[in-house]
């Protein structure tokens, strides 16, 4: 014991020292994308409207940015077609400021047995083609598209056409299920009580610069490490070759209140990542307006234990944390142009974007705006409309004023019926903010390769051994 304490000694020191230190990243510019944007299949609700944006994710190689939808504006409860958009954006190579955001294509996912679904799985035990996408990443060596979901908790593969190329191999010790019986349900925490909960999955996902290792993480804690009082989530290594596990690592939060997780995962390099962590205050569809807490911070794995065989909230527990710098990297709450000065509840996607004229980069984060829909049990569907000025939503019959009911600032579904003026609200839009680093920030990022010269190489290498079986052939 004497020795794997001062081993994990060790190991705190090596991660102090290894974690990098930033300044703030300027705020540049923002985006306030209106909520009834379509995609390719137009702009009805429930098959075209804009799903801004769990996660975003910048291929430097392509010059490709892309932005994941969930699993729809029904809450589980009404099928959708699961999706991705690549989209364009215009970006000032000298400030950094962002414009004309347009969608180029949607891709939907799919496989042999049909398209991935937002419907929660049924029978629950069964995940099937259920499928609540968050976190995106494109592999910089296949340029397959890999996205993780809040069902399984599953990492899938899929070709840029998006029919799935491989499912990777969730751990075992993270599959909601009933330990007694094995049983697992994906739908709901019913009768589970070890692994995810329910809509606590893989919400952040970053891959290493050259392709070889994904790192997928849970919202929050595990059902058996705290389930809502928990504060240590799980970062999982895959390794994308084989599609295996092959270390877990834990995180810490700033505490486990307000409905707090993280939203999304960025890799720097090998080993150090940003990490947006919130609450589920602000701006939303039904959540409290009061104190948004939203939070890029930066943290180190190395020197981190690998926690896959140990229970992060037993009595005497001994592991080293993910080296977590407690300053945060970026307040996003703090930069409030838009929505009367008030932070979006949804801080979800994150991305390091191309590098600027003077060799600083870009970092770009967006908002989940739930479609700007919310249901009831029925389900009926329900458009929100917020009003800046006054700080009021309303609940209406979707694309209308009509039998609109006040929803209460701090949160739930509105009962009581609203016969005041409707001027001034709109739909929550989708919001994109853009910040430019400092010349010292981001020293240790590493842009994905391989970069066009490695394709050249490889290009000339395929070539090369085409020749030479050629000229075996006809020798």
């Amino acid at each position: 014991m004497k020795n794997l304490k001062l081993s994990l000694l060790a190991a705190s020191l090596i991660a102090a020292f290894a974690q990098p230190v930033f300044a703030t990243p300027t705020f540049v510019n923002g985006l306030a994308i209106p909520a009834t944007t379509g995609d390719a299949f137009g702009n009805s609700v429930n098959n075209g409207r804009l799903g801004f944006f769990s996660d975003i994710y910048y291929d430097n190689n392509r010059n490709e940015w892309w932005g994941i939808s969930d699993r729809g504006p029904g809450g589980g409860t009404i099928s959708y077609d699961t999706r991705v958009q690549r989209f364009t954006l215009d970006v000032n190579q000298t400030t950094g400021a962002i414009s004309n955001f347009n969608v180029a294509q949607t891709v939907i996912f799919k496989n042999s047995a049909g398209t991935f679904n937002g419907l929660a799985p049924s029978p629950s035990n069964v995940l099937g083609n259920a499928f609540d996408p968050e976190g995106i990443v494109i592999n910089p060596i296949s340029g397959n598209l890999l996205v993780s979901d809040e069902y399984g908790p599953s990492l899938v593969e899929f070709d840029s056409n998006g029919n799935e190329v491989k499912r990777f191999v969730t751990p075992a010790n993270l599959i909601p299920r009933n330990v007694a019986t094995g049983t697992p349900n994906y739908g709901s925490d019913t009768g589970n009580d070890a692994g995810k909960r329910i809509n606590r999955g893989f919400e952040g996902l970053a891959i290493s610069p050259n392709g070889a290792y994904s790192f997928a993480m849970l919202q929050s804690a595990t059902l058996d490490e705290g389930a809502g009082n928990g504060v240590y989530n799980r970062i999982v290594k895959f390794d994308n070759a084989t599609g295996q596990a092959v270390g877990q690592y834990a995180y810490k939060m700033e505490a486990a209140t307000q409905g707090r997780g993280i939203s999304a995962l960025v890799a720097l390099n090998d080993n150090d990542f940003l990490v947006l962590e919130r609450n589920n205050r602000g701006v939303g569809v039904d959540g409290d307006l009061a104190s948004p807490n939203k939070k890029v911070f930066s943290i180190s794995l190395l020197g981190a234990t690998d926690v896959t065989g140990i229970d992060l909230d037993a009595p005497g527990a001994v592991f080293v944390t993910a080296n977590k710098n407690t300053t945060a990297f970026i307040d996003l709450a703090a930069n409030t142009p838009f929505l009367g000065g008030r932070s979006p509840e949804k801080w979800e996607g994150l991305t390091i974007g191309p590098k600027l004229a003077d060799g600083t980069y870009l970092v770009l984060a967006g908002t989940d705006n739930d479609y700007s829909i919310t249901q009831n049990g029925t389900p009926n569907q329900f458009e929100i409309y917020f009003n800046g000025t006054t700080g009021q939503r309303i609940a209406c019959d979707i694309g209308t004023f009509n039998n609109c009911v006040s929803v209460p600032a701090a949160g739930g579904t509105g009962t009581a019926a609203f016969t005041g003026s409707t001027e001034g609200f709109e739909a929550i839009p989708g919001i994109l903010h853009a910040y430019k680093t400092s010349a010292g920030d981001l020293a240790t990022f590493t842009a994905a390769v391989p970069e066009p010269q490695t394709y050249a190489m490889l290009l000339a290498g395929l070539a090369a051994i085409g020749t030479v079986s050629r000229r075996r052939k006809n020798g």
